[in-house]
């Protein structure tokens, strides 16, 4: 499809996963336009946990690495030109990004679960190139206007504050809930503040690391917890709830074992395909049992707290890293003291 921009760009610089462990910038065609797609100049990009799994195995479960590679699915950028179908007064605008195609026509889709659709396309999962990159394109309506009052490194960190939004979604926090947090990465630090912002009252959070412990403490948590140190199955604190952001199979059962009757547990962390669960406990207590696989309708509202103040993307940033430093911002985003490692291709 043509684009209503006649200077689209014909070619960009891209750092590419070319084998696990090695990662080479190089120049590529610019993704071609479909009449409900805009292009983006991309401005920054997260640098997510997945894309760090990639980056040193290749693989994640059944998707593998087998052709080169675009990491980088935490973006945002400036509309620089749209497919036929999308109003030219698109052109200019700054927004975020939610990295996914769906069908729009699958059962999920129609049932408004488009995050479960088996037909995605999302940005940094094979063979669907992501944003280490130059330019980006996404469906129009994929691609969220921000105020002015908001950075780009914030808009492209409303992909993981979706994360955060559905699992607290999921959880079913609310005004007054007691919510307990394993892991005080990325997502956790996320999940805790949403709380907050949803009206927790009591927001604990559990981390072996002592350094994550207190980074978390300014972001939205009330309390922390090391788990070495202390027995969370034998703390009787019966929460609301428990969202696991750490994928460690002794978090998951310990935080299972600390939830109320009724209570709802929610696994984010990816960790091993299978462990072992307290079902007795599930049953007994009837607790609700769900995992998270990405978001679905969350980006007006990540918008909103974070352009309200409500949560503080920008402080979650620890460290930029341009297109040729795709490798130093991967390997900075396994160390305990980073929070969020930023990309931005144009510096």
């Amino acid at each position: 499809m043509s684009s209503t921009t006649a200077e689209r760009p014909k070619s960009m610089r891209a750092s590419l996963l070319v084998e696990p462990g090695v990662v080479r910038v190089e120049e590529v065609p610019v993704p071609e336009l479909g009449a409900d797609d805009v292009l983006i100049r991309v401005a920054s990009v997260g640098v997510c946990g997945s894309d760090v799994h990639y980056f040193h195995e290749g693989r994640i479960g059944d998707f593998v690495v087998d052709a080169p590679l675009i990491l980088g699915h935490e973006a945002s950028g400036t509309i620089v030109a749209v497919g036929e179908g999308v109003s030219p007064d698109r052109v200019g605008e700054r927004v975020a990004i939610e990295p996914q195609r769906a069908c729009r026509t699958c059962p999920q889709c129609k049932h408004g679960r488009y995050n479960l659709c088996p037909y995605m396309e999302f940005y940094a999962t094979p063979p669907i190139d992501g944003a280490f990159a130059e330019y980006a394109v996404i469906q129009a309506d994929y691609a969220f206007p921000i105020p002015d009052s908001m950075s780009l490194d914030a808009a492209a960190l409303c992909e993981p504050l979706s994360v955060g939004i559905w699992s607290n979604q999921k959880a079913g926090t609310g005004p007054g809930s007691r919510v307990l947090i394993a892991g005080a990465g990325p997502i956790g630090v996320i999940a805790a503040q949403v709380a907050a912002a949803f009206g927790a009252s009591e927001i604990l959070v559990s981390d072996p690391v002592a350094e994550r412990r207190e980074q978390v403490l300014r972001f939205g948590a009330t309390g922390t917890i090391d788990p070495v140190a202390e027995d969370i199955a034998g703390l009787e604190l019966d929460v609301d709830a428990f969202i696991d952001a750490s994928g460690a199979a002794p978090a998951v059962r310990a935080g299972i074992m600390a939830v109320a009757p009724a209570g709802r547990v929610v696994l984010v962390g990816m960790g091993a395909d299978e462990v072992s669960l307290p079902v007795s406990r599930i049953q007994n207590r009837e607790l609700v049992l769900t995992g998270v696989f990405r978001y679905a309708n969350t980006w007006p509202l990540a918008i909103e707290l974070a352009s309200s103040g409500r949560v503080d993307l920008d402080a979650l940033v620890t460290g930029r890293f341009g297109l040729d430093a795709v490798e130093d911002a991967l390997t900075a985003a396994g160390r305990p003291d980073t929070l969020k490692a930023v990309v931005a291709p144009g510096a």
